[in-house]
């Protein structure tokens, strides 16, 4: 995309959160199931909590508008539980990819347009907006994306897939697929292999969860 693209850019209208938005061709126990296995098959995590409740609010949007109401006010009851107990802000408007893993809890707005499959995302991370007035710019998450502690990212930006933030990054314009940025404001520091160039190499594949440990806040 060129600058001159870049500047052009204008934010799409956010989703009204009319519709299920939930993962299609799997059906909502199997999807709570995979969430499970997702967060270690532990039913105490919190970030399980939240994402079970998201998947809760897009499911009752399936429902004949007659029969939603209680629904629509059990989902409200249990978001606004999770978020004073959990301290995780997470709206069913947000369109959540499959396998996603929020890590710990605590501080998380996750004010985001989408968010990828098997993405990780760790405790005060804020996805949101950078000015007041302009609500309907915000970030895009995409697959394989993996967030360290305290990262903002901020404004209709695209976190690109199989990209690793590190932690305490703010991040204020796009991040290219495949590339480790950290920093105030975030930069790439680094440009990973596809997996399939590093096949092609001999190197081998290893997925690491706790990879953005390893990345230092350049400031």
């Amino acid at each position: 995309m060129s600058a001159n693209d870049k500047k052009k850019r204008v934010a799409p209208p956010l989703h009204r959160g009319d519709t299920n938005q939930n993962p299609p061709g799997i059906g909502i126990l199997r999807l709570l199931l995979e969430d499970l296995r997702t967060h270690e098959r532990n039913p105490f995590e919190q970030g399980f909590w939240a994402v079970a409740v998201h998947r809760f609010g897009n499911w009752r949007m399936g429902l004949p508008k007659l029969l939603r109401f209680p629904f629509t006010l059990f989902y409200r009851f249990l978001n606004k539980w999770v978020e004073w107990t959990c301290g995780i802000t997470l709206p069913y408007t947000v369109k959540l990819g499959r396998r996603v893993r929020l890590w710990h809890h605590s501080g998380m707005i996750l004010h985001a347009r989408s968010i990828g499959d098997d993405c990780h995302i760790r405790h005060n991370t804020t996805f949101g907006v950078v000015r007041r007035d302009q609500n309907n710019e915000i970030p895009t998450i995409e697959d394989r994306v993996d967030i360290g502690c305290g990262v903002a990212v901020l404004g209709d930006v695209i976190v690109g897939h199989d990209s690793i933030i590190g932690a305490n990054s703010v991040v204020l314009k796009d991040v290219p697929p495949y590339s480790v940025a950290a920093g105030l404001p975030a930069r790439v520091l680094k440009t990973l292999k596809p997996p399939e160039a590093q096949e092609q190499n001999g190197d081998a594949v290893v997925q690491k969860p706790e990879a953005v440990a390893e990345v230092q806040t350049v400031a």
